[in-house]
């Protein structure tokens, strides 16, 4: 063996090894371990919704060669389900995943975030929030509450809920007790309903009891994980106040800026990632879960055009009400109306023409 090539060889090794040595250290200071704590404000059962907030850890932990830890925790384990942005807010965790219209007790802007009442579909929510202005206006909302959010998923369109006996006209939901979330409630009320703010894990039970007459969730594939076909016999339709609800990334301000850059992207994408993949799998799952329930005897009822103009009304009445008397409603309401007004007109010519054609024509299966 050539002695000088040997003795060159070695010390070109050597000097690799050392530079690994010396480079090491800054490449962990540049992707420090960071571990935080997610409260989601659903029950583990529900693997879309609850799923979400496993999406996003997952992605992030990936993207960030497993630097970035996100734990997360399901409704009650670590707080109340409706005490999400509470927990963000104060700092008790680092981050949540919520509906955000389960906080218009606070605020009534909060609705925004998820949904209003004959508002946006999924679609059209995300038009307004990534390119409409919607997420910069939420965002200096939320900044008063001490977070920053990211959309984290959507629903879809939602069932119209769980009743114990037909609901045919408008006087029959007076005195009616039902679990209905957001922004709905109020809506309902001036109708004779008397809404009831329960987290999803704690709807059954209520139901059963007998505690409240209805209750609404999502949709077929999470309701029928939650049994209220086994309390309840018809299931109306559409959730009126739910036509693309959309959930929430929460933050606490102060943590996401102490994250590095690589990390708050890896976080935003995951979240984007997220939203995109809820409502994918919705859309997949609800029609054979729909199926199961017909063929176990749930009676599938629409609303009458009756209780669906009434409502109409009084959403509209609603929100000129709170827009008169609430500065930060009616900022973020006075760029949302005229946005759905654009986005309702548009579905109307292309996509709603498709749409009606289409499932009107509507093959057997198989074929």
């Amino acid at each position: 063996m050539n002695r000088r090539k040997f003795l060159s060889s070695a010390g070109l090794a050597a000097t690799a090894t050392a530079a690994t040595a010396i480079a090491a250290p800054a490449i962990a200071q540049s992707a420090p371990e960071i571990k935080w704590r997610l409260a989601s404000s659903f029950p583990k059962s529900l693997d879309t919704i609850y799923g979400a907030a496993e999406v996003v850890s997952k992605r992030v932990e990936a993207a960030t060669d497993g630097k970035f830890q996100i734990r997360v925790f399901a409704g009650g384990e670590l707080v109340p389900g409706l005490k999400v942005l509470d927990a963000v807010q104060d700092g008790t965790v680092e981050c949540g995943h919520t509906a955000c219209y389960y906080y218009v007790g606070k605020d009534p802007t909060f609705a925004f975030d998820t949904a209003l009442p004959f508002g946006l579909n999924a679609r059209q929510q995300n038009a307004w929030m990534y390119y409409g202005g919607g997420l910069e206006l939420m965002r200096e909302f939320f900044a008063g509450y001490n977070v920053i959010n990211f959309p984290a998923g959507n629903t879809g369109a939602q069932m119209g809920g769980w009743f114990r006996k037909e609901i045919n006209t408008v006087e029959d939901l007076n005195g009616l007790k039902m679990r209905i979330g957001g922004y709905a409630g109020q809506v309902l009320a001036p109708l004779g309903v008397v809404p009831q703010q329960i987290a999803g894990g704690e709807i059954y039970p209520a139901l059963e009891k007998g505690t409240i007459d209805a209750a609404e969730w999502v949709g077929p594939y999470d309701d029928e994980k939650l049994g209220f076909n086994k309390v309840a016999e018809f299931y109306y339709y559409p959730g009126w106040w739910e036509g693309g609800p959309q959930l929430s990334i929460l933050v606490n301000i102060a943590q996401w800026e102490s994250l590095p850059k690589a990390y708050q992207a890896a976080l935003e994408a995951a979240s984007a990632e997220a939203n995109v993949r809820m409502v994918a799998k919705y859309d997949a799952e609800n029609m054979p879960a729909l199926r199961r329930l017909v063929g176990g005897g749930t009676k599938l009822k629409p609303y009458s055009k009756e209780i669906m103009e009434a409502c109409l009304k009084s959403a509209t009445e609603l929100y000129e009400k709170t827009a008169a008397e609430n500065p930060k409603f009616k900022k973020v309401y006075d760029s949302w109306n005229p946005f759905r007004h654009d986005q309702h007109t548009w579905f109307r010519v292309a996509e709603n023409t498709f749409d009606n054609f289409v499932y009107s024509h509507v093959p057997k299966k198989g074929a």
